[in-house]
């Protein structure tokens, strides 16, 4: 027996909108203080995962943002020529005066000051902040720029794919393109007569039930996976309703070639092996529990 439409219509809601929203301006007022001691430095400060996108759900209650140190940034370029590689090599000096190390240590310092320390956290990869009040709980990633180089001529002539690089305390260094996520899951939303986002919701209320029930862990389909595996669907399979969207969407996803599957951010494939991708037997684990579930509602 299918899941009735009325239990997807609920499922489809976003969670909470304007306390998420009140927590995100009272972090980023603090991490914005001209008190903390890299506010010298040149960084900027955005939303990501969940609420950032608008894929949040009612079970859900971090509020994930970023600071990104602008000043200095890793570049990568593995994809340039020879040739570019050294006119890179020769437009940039040495190591800068002001290290990461710095600037994060600054960041842990300002969100202690402005919360207190029993209510700041550093955990693997980010650091957390404890709900108070009407605040929600909210994670911090202290992060600097990535640059993808595919052309560097001069440093008037240069062309890269932006992202962000930090640190975690498993797995080593994390790149990823929080805002290339954002923007082409806004761009699938449109294009599939918004219907995206509300079935993105959806899937992620039958994780959040899977998990509850006990049939998957919660590490299987972390929000961020379940995202890019929807963003895969071509938008043709969306549409009609709710029962309908699903049904088409995974039984796409399941006669796929799961391998070519991309991140919501198109810069690399969703299922791998490195510290940014999901493991295969998770994504193959979640779709046959999406598909008992829905079988035996």
């Amino acid at each position: 027996m299918a899941i009735p439409n009325s239990q997807l219509e609920t499922w489809s809601h976003q969670g909470s909108i304007t306390q998420s929203s009140d927590t995100y301006q009272t972090i980023r007022t603090a991490l914005m203080d001209a008190k903390a001691v890299y506010a010298s430095q040149f960084f900027t400060v955005f939303l990501q995962g969940s609420y950032g996108n608008a894929t949040n759900i009612y079970a859900e209650s971090d509020v994930d943002t970023v600071i990104r140190l602008e000043s200095i940034f890793h570049g990568d370029v593995t994809a340039l020529s020879p040739e570019d590689q050294q006119a890179y090599h020769a437009g940039f000096g040495g190591p800068p005066s002001y290290t990461f190390a710095e600037f994060k240590q600054g960041v842990v310092t300002r969100l202690n000051n402005a919360f207190g320390s029993s209510d700041v956290t550093q955990g693997n990869k980010a650091i957390a902040i404890k709900a108070s009040g009407s605040r929600r709980s909210a994670d911090v990633i202290a992060c600097y720029e990535y640059r993808r180089y595919t052309r560097f001529k001069s440093l008037t002539d240069q062309a890269y794919v932006s992202g962000i690089i930090f640190s975690s305390s498993w797995s080593g260094d994390i790149i990823n393109y929080p805002k290339q996520h954002a923007e082409n899951c806004t761009v699938k939303h449109q294009a599939t007569s918004t219907w995206f986002k509300p079935m993105v919701r959806i899937v992620k209320n039958m994780r959040k039930k899977l998990v509850n029930d006990g049939v998957i862990s919660n590490d299987v389909a972390p929000s961020y996976f379940i995202e890019g595996m929807l963003y895969s669907v071509p938008n043709g399979k969306y549409g009609t309703s709710y029962e309908d969207t699903f049904v088409n969407s995974i039984s796409w996803l399941l006669e796929a070639d799961r391998t070519k599957l991309t991140c919501a951010h198109e810069q690399y494939w969703l299922l791998g092996n490195s510290n940014v991708q999901w493991n295969s037997t998770k994504c193959d684990q979640f779709l046959n529990a999406l598909v008992k579930l829905w079988k035996e509602w």
